[in-house]
């Protein structure tokens, strides 16, 4: 969809090495790497990217929510992170600790929330346990964040 709107120059990182080959088939990133998120820095420079999007590995037992700041790190001032995240009943823990970091970010002022919505028909559920009120799909939300331009040298 990105691709879709204009947008052309997009990066990617993951950790499994079949999944950046599968990117790669896309023909979709100009750069690829493999980076395991919450374990090693990604391999660009601060400030360097005008969005940056993680969607679908922000979850129990996948990135750690530590990684965020990473993340921001990359981000230039007044640009944008767009995280997701799952609603289901075993991400809940997950969920919770995700959402205590994006506040704690947001009142150490390095970025505004713009947007946390929550989404009903996130993805299909993998058992009914999982599932959202015996619909079938578990729900998820979508949190936009604009990082804070940085402050003005105070002159002295």
């Amino acid at each position: 969809q990105l691709h879709r709107r204009g947008f052309r120059c997009l990066h990617g990182v993951d950790g499994s090495a079949g999944m950046l080959e599968l990117a790669r088939s896309t023909g979709l990133y100009r750069e690829l790497w493999r980076c395991i998120l919450g374990q090693e820095p990604l391999p660009v420079p601060a400030e360097h990217y005008d969005a940056v999007t993680v969607v679908g590995a922000l979850g129990e037992g996948q990135v750690p929510s530590a990684a965020v700041p990473e993340l921001l790190r990359v981000t230039k001032p007044g640009g944008f992170l767009c995280l997701t995240t799952r609603s289901n009943p075993s991400n809940l823990r997950y969920k919770a600790e995700l959402e205590a970091t994006l506040e704690r970010l947001e009142k150490q002022g390095a970025w505004q929330k713009v947007l946390a919505q929550e989404v009903e028909n996130w993805e299909r559920a993998t058992s009914e346990e999982e599932s959202t009120q015996g619909t079938g799909y578990i729900s998820g939300v979508i949190y936009i964040y604009q990082k804070c331009p940085v402050p003005p040298l105070e002159e002295g």
